[in-house]
């Protein structure tokens, strides 16, 4: 969800940005994370009436497309203006153009490279700014923007095998409810009008089943129309409370330890990916605190504010809630050996490994569950509609 976020930045005064989070205070916190000094928030509404209902959805800037090719010239000898005015010269959509053009020209004004994609937060996020400014301490731009893209498609890994998985269960959901309405607005109906004239006393399960058959004949257009705004509705509002449904999600063990393994482990992964840029772990906790839930935010302020206080990272990190057992031991051999940052990338390996796992072995329970309700359920009906003429065929024998 995108919330229109209005604030001050020391140098460019009152400025304006579209961020996108899970509710208010997620993008508030993301806001601040850019160095904005919040003054409003609030959801951005496509139409009046409907502000989870969005028509068009705004185009996203190509990140990691744009960190390839910068990279491919960057290898090839260009400069980073050159870069820039040889990305310009062949990008010919609408959307990407004005970022590459207004990169351009602060480049030419003499800004850092840092400080360019700052100012453009709606195409560059913060870890992405911070990647490029530790680059410019340390003079491997070309080595720290691979490192993003690696983490980010470490990132997305988990992400595409739950796309992955939910194909089949999807589609089989929509299949078995096509079969379901058809047999509902199309099979019933007319069983219904058979009945109707043979002047039999029917079972009363069949009874409501024809009724509703009778209902679809007399009224079809008005129930279509009023399933179809409804199902309208249901989309608009389920969006809108998508937060709130994930918050009772986490409610249930085995999917709220599950949900959690995957908040964790992005955590630790960006974590891991800014302590290796350079960045203090003070405001690296900050800057990635948009990537955990509310609740696990709270957690993070208790655990940042004992880390000023000089506990170490792996107490702070277990008295907030925010490891595993098996992430706080791996904390504990970090600290012990001085490189937080690649035992923290090895805590998000691990983590993901382990939803992976999970995710595989669900999917292989639920598919065969599935089948069997969506089979249950076109058997009951065919069943009502029949069991009529069983009765019958009783009757004669």
């Amino acid at each position: 969800m995108q919330f229109d976020v209005r604030g001050f930045r020391p140098g460019e005064g009152v400025v304006r940005l579209a961020v996108e989070a899970d509710d208010l205070a997620m993008a508030t916190q993301r806001a601040r994370a850019q160095g904005l000094a919040v003054l409003s928030a609030a959801p951005r509404r496509a139409l009046p009436g409907l502000p989870a209902l969005r028509l068009q959805r705004r185009p996203r800037f190509p990140l990691l497309q744009f960190t390839l090719e910068l990279m491919a010239l960057l290898q090839a000898g260009l400069s980073l203006p050159e870069t820039l005015d040889t990305l310009l010269e062949k990008e010919t959509r609408s959307d990407v153009r004005p970022v590459l053009a207004a990169m351009r020209a602060r480049m030419f004004e003499g800004q850092s490279f840092s400080r360019v994609l700052a100012e453009l937060p709606q195409a560059f996020p913060v870890l992405y700014v911070t990647t490029v400014r530790a680059s410019e301490r340390s003079g491997d731009l070309v080595e720290s923007l691979a490192r993003y893209v690696d983490y980010h498609e470490r990132l997305d890994l988990v992400r595409k095998k739950v796309v992955s998985a939910s194909i089949y269960p999807v589609a089989l959901l929509l299949l078995g409810g096509l079969v379901v309405l058809f047999l509902l607005g199309y099979v019933v109906p007319r069983f219904s009008s058979i009945y109707a004239e043979s002047g039999r006393d029917l079972p009363w399960m069949s009874m409501l089943l024809l009724r509703w058959g009778q209902g679809m004949q007399a009224h079809g257009a008005a129930i279509g129309a009023t399933l179809l705004a409804l199902a309208v509705l249901a989309a608009a509002m389920a969006r809108r409370l998508l937060p709130h449904g994930v918050a009772l999600l986490t409610r249930i063990p085995a999917v709220g330890a599950r949900l959690a393994t995957y908040h964790l482990a992005r955590f630790y992964r960006s974590l891991g990916m800014l302590l290796r840029g350079g960045t203090p772990i003070v405001p690296a906790l900050g800057m990635v605190a948009g990537l955990l839930p509310l609740h696990m935010q709270q957690g993070l302020v208790r655990a940042t504010q004992q880390i000023r206080e000089g506990i170490v990272l792996s107490d702070a990190m277990a008295a907030a809630g925010l490891t595993t057992p098996v992430a706080a031991r791996m904390l504990r051999v970090g600290e012990n050996s001085g490189d937080m940052a690649a035992m923290m990338e090895r805590i998000a390996g691990f983590h993901d490994e382990e939803l992976a796992r999970w995710i595989e072995w669900f999917t292989k329970l639920f598919e065969p569950v599935l089948m069997a309700v969506i089979g249950v359920v076109i058997g009951a009906i065919v069943i009502l509609m029949y069991l009529p003429i069983f009765e019958l065929a009783g009757s004669l024998g």
